[in-house]
């Protein structure tokens, strides 16, 4: 069938020249408006020992207050016994965009003498809520919309040792690398020297890839050429050596968010001091959609398939939580 007067496009082989103007590309705007709506969901886990500055580097990412502290969790609270989940939400809204954020914080992770297992409240909490989606998707009447709290992307503190990667954070990595997006970041970098920043960062790398941890992004979720040199680029950056501060100091005559040492001020933003202002364009500014792309295309739907397979796929999900990979 010939194209010639429909539309005003004209079929010339393959492609297609257009004669008048049709209006394909609003949808791009449509589909804005429509997000603008509706708003949307991104959670973040933060997983390291305490005394690192999990909570201060969510706050320094999001500019405000929240994480911890915000929630009204004292400061001296006693280590818990074993790993504590705790969750808190904020809508946060920008140029017109809301979003709401969860951050997942796992007090008492790696703080005991005997770490054994303690990875594995974190799994079961990441796999609960798959669960939840799961069970709201096979519903008969479900919603609409269901409410997202998959975790999308689990910022992993690494302690600036110098040295190499404790057995903990190998043991965590292995374990959860294929059920949530992994973003390694080494912690307080500014108690470490430029060289010694560099050296540690390569060492890391090298034993993350001899223990085959993936971490997010994932090499081979890399959809084509361009995609994979901007991730290569990160990859070779990662993990990111970021310093949080949520304290405003005067420099220059600018305010700068930084930690005062006895030597001068390291400026949190200042890509010459640490590497947080590329964590958080990675994080935020170029791939948030993609973390929730991979989490419900790769990591929900493989949780998905494995329910669905010990199901026989028919059969409602029982409550009974037995599988905890």
């Amino acid at each position: 069938m010939s194209s010639h007067g429909h539309g005003g496009s004209q079929s010339s082989g393959g492609g297609s020249t257009l004669l008048g103007y049709i209006g394909i590309d609003t949808i791009i705007e449509q589909m804005r408006k429509k997000t603008m709506k509706t708003g949307f969901d991104f959670n973040i886990m933060v997983v390291g020992h305490s005394g690192l500055g999990k909570s201060t580097l969510v706050n320094t990412l999001f500019k405000s207050q929240v994480s911890r502290k915000s929630a009204g969790w004292a400061r001296d609270e006693k280590i818990p016994k074993t790993v504590d989940i705790k969750s808190v939400s904020h809508v946060i809204e920008e140029g017109g965009v809301k979003m709401k954020l969860t951050i997942v914080d796992t007090p008492g992770f790696g703080d005991q003498i005997n770490n054994d297992n303690c990875w594995e409240p974190i799994s079961k909490h990441i796999n609960e809520q798959y669960e939840k989606f799961l069970k709201e998707e096979v519903n008969i009447t479900r919603k609409k919309r269901i409410p997202d709290t998959r975790v999308h992307c689990c910022l992993y503190f690494i302690s600036p040792t110098g040295h190499s990667l404790r057995q903990l954070d190998v043991e965590f990595m292995k374990r959860l690398s294929h059920s949530v997006n992994i973003i390694p970041v080494i912690a307080k970098s500014d108690t470490m020297t430029v060289e010694e920043k560099q050296e540690f960062k390569q060492r890391v790398r090298k034993e993350l890839e001899m223990n085959g941890i993936e971490f997010y992004p994932q090499k081979e979720f890399d959809d084509d050429m361009e995609d994979k040199s901007d991730n290569d680029k990160i990859r070779e950056a990662m993990p990111f050596a970021v310093v949080g501060s949520d304290k405003e100091y005067q420099v220059n005559g600018k305010r700068v968010l930084g930690r005062k040492t006895a030597w001068g001020i390291v400026e949190v933003e200042n890509p010459n001091h640490c590497e947080f202002a590329q964590l958080r364009d990675f994080l935020i500014r170029s791939h948030l959609q993609d973390l929730k792309e991979v989490t419900h295309n790769i990591h929900y739907e493989t949780y998905r398939a494995r329910r669905l397979n010990e199901n026989g796929g028919l059969h409602p999900i029982c409550d009974t939580q037995d599988s905890n990979l």
